[in-house]
């Protein structure tokens, strides 16, 4: 065995392989929540800079998300129409969103952000269990990716959240909307990664960064097999529950300080 790994402290690694494997397939299966969970594990139980916490999780992102892609693509979760219309916009506003939270803490705005993400998950969490759902094609996309993009950067986490529920507001069905958002976000922590390492160096990668980097890479070749197999009104349900109390929870973090 290589002299680095056998100077690593495996028990403290060990913690963050699981989280990491537990985050990414809620992640690939839901489409969200890889950066939310591991963004505020890393903040407000391990004391890590906001800034530095992003950049860890993106970096880790840009191999899971990469793996996670694969999957869904060859499962046929990826709705490629949507994917080019997401993908350039979302970059932009990554590095938007990468480089003011370098700069400045952007997070005063993030309990507004949750508090509306949070009624988005009611409202998918009400359609999943009334009333037919019937599939349309979303028309608010460009700026949505925009807006994720940057949301994702400047708050740790929050393209799925943010892309994926509108989308499935709009009427985009489940399966092709979890496919087609984590493929897209492959290119998105990859821009964001790079602009982190041009401002923040090598500070931002940690032993925690290993870590989640192994889990999230063992998990995600499963989240395209569930996306595939789990119904169409279970997929919405589950989207709606993670995001309300994912939403609520940063919610009360917040105010909580």
């Amino acid at each position: 065995m290589p002299d680095f790994l056998t100077a690593i402290d495996w028990s403290q690694v060990l913690p963050f392989i699981a989280i990491g494997f537990a985050a990414q397939v809620i992640d690939g299966a839901l489409g969200m929540a890889f950066g939310v969970i591991n963004s505020t594990l890393l903040v407000t139980v391990m004391g890590v800079p906001p800034a530095v916490a992003s950049a860890s999780v993106h970096a880790v992102e840009t191999f899971t998300t990469a793996a996670s892609g694969v999957s869904h693509v060859v499962h046929r979760n990826v709705d490629w129409k949507l994917f080019r219309r997401l993908v350039i916009p979302g970059m932009i506003g990554a590095v938007a969103g990468a480089t003011l939270l370098s700069t400045i803490d952007a997070s005063a705005a993030k309990p507004f952000v949750m508090a509306y993400l949070a009624c988005i998950g009611l409202y998918l969490l009400f359609r999943a269990v009334g009333g037919e759902i019937k599939p349309r094609k979303p028309r608010v996309v460009a700026p949505l990716g925009l807006v994720g993009g940057f949301l994702d950067a400047a708050g740790g986490g929050g393209w799925g959240p943010v892309v994926t529920s509108n989308l499935l507001i709009q009427g985009a069905t489940p399966r092709h909307t979890i496919g087609t958002v984590n493929t897209a976000e492959f290119f998105l922590t990859a821009t964001a990664s790079v602009t982190f390492f041009s401002v923040l160096g090598w500070s931002a990668f940690t032993l925690h960064t290993l870590g989640l980097l192994i889990g999230g890479l063992v998990a995600a070749p499963f989240g395209g097999i569930l996306a595939k197999r789990v119904p169409t009104r279970h997929l919405m349900a589950l989207v709606g529950v993670l995001l309300t109390l994912t939403s609520a929870w940063s919610i009360y973090s917040a105010l909580a300080k």
